[in-house]
């Protein structure tokens, strides 16, 4: 199997998925080092403004050292999508290989992965009332509930989405209600990917119990270096509950402490045993969508690095830097 998607001299990009906490900031920064290149984001919750400890952003120094793509550039009052990330991040990744630079692209969303990579079928925009109308009903009922609905009118997209996943459900539900078709009708409209040139694609694959442990320990840096201040003041702005923003890793369970309904050690272990669930469902789809990537089963930056390195020698593209 060929390890780009189309062998050829020229420009290239690097593609990094990997779940939460499994290291794909630090092994960007490697790669960006040796290759010369340019970090672009793919992950839903650290392109907005407002959550940058909680998210895990990359901080100011590292930003600095290498460009950084696509990070913190949305504000927390807009529901940003699929669709608006692939046209900025087309734009992005064009610009840096036209300055002679490797984009690479790091994150754990996987729909972001997927419509760089196979195209995106842009959905009619859904009426603002449809759009309230849906998502305050899946507040109202939950995410169970809810899916259970999803289920009824789209079975295709219900079974891609978890039943603790309030956003995609409430996606599909508003797209069906709007268009009279289920996202997995949609999905199946013929589309180019958006660009043309050769892909390495990388998927991280740490074995659970680190993976578990690098959350915990994370979640507890976040909570010490200010996570509180900073879901103090999302809180203050007066934000819908129903927002993406509002819903990030650690954000409700936060608030529920600020707001006096738990004690802040139950919700730090609350949104920790979240995070880790979440990062169970990002692999689970990375090895179902993913299955022609090359998986790195390495959890220390070095043995990453040199996994990676290697297959990038292999390809021969370097030879065009």
């Amino acid at each position: 199997m060929s390890l780009v998607d189309d062998q050829k001299d020229g420009p290239f990009a690097v593609l990094i998925a990997g779940p939460t906490a499994s290291g794909k900031s630090a092994l960007g920064l490697t790669l960006a080092a040796r290759l010369g290149g340019e970090i672009v984001n793919a992950d839903s919750m650290q392109v907005y403004e407002d959550l940058s400890i909680v998210t895990a952003r990359p901080p100011a120094e590292d930003e600095t050292a290498f460009p950084h793509h696509l990070y913190g550039h949305v504000s927390g009052a807009e529901v940003y999508s699929t669709g608006k990330w692939l046209a900025a991040a087309v734009r992005t990744i064009t610009d840096i290989q036209a300055r002679g630079r490797v984009p690479i692209v790091l994150g754990g969303t996987g729909l972001y992965f997927r419509a760089l990579t196979q195209g995106f079928v842009e959905v009619p925009a859904i009426p603002p009332e449809i759009r309230s109308q849906v998502r305050s009903e899946v507040d109202r009922i939950g995410p169970v509930a809810a899916h259970k609905l999803l289920l009824d009118v789209d079975a295709g997209w219900a079974a891609q989405v978890h039943e603790n996943d309030p956003q995609r459900i409430a996606r599909g539900l508003e797209v069906f209600r709007a268009t009279g078709r289920g996202l997995s009708s949609w999905h199946q409209d013929p589309v180019e990917p958006p660009l043309s040139l050769p892909m390495l694609k990388f998927v991280l694959e740490p074995d659970r119990g680190w993976l578990r442990e690098r959350i915990d320990r994370r979640f507890a840096a976040m909570v010490a270096s200010g996570a509180l201040d900073e879901v103090a003041e999302l809180l203050g702005r007066g934000f819908s509950p129903s927002l993406p923003v509002m819903k990030a890793l650690g954000v409700p369970e936060l608030a529920q402490h600020l707001r006096g309904d738990m004690e802040l050690e139950d919700a730090a272990a609350l949104a920790s045993i979240k995070s880790r669930q979440y990062a169970k469902r990002q692999s689970t789809w990375f090895r179902q969508q993913m299955i022609a990537w090359n998986s790195i089963i390495a959890q220390d930056l070095e043995s990453q690095s040199a996994n990676i390195f290697s297959f990038i020698d292999d390809s021969g593209l370097t030879d065009s830097l």
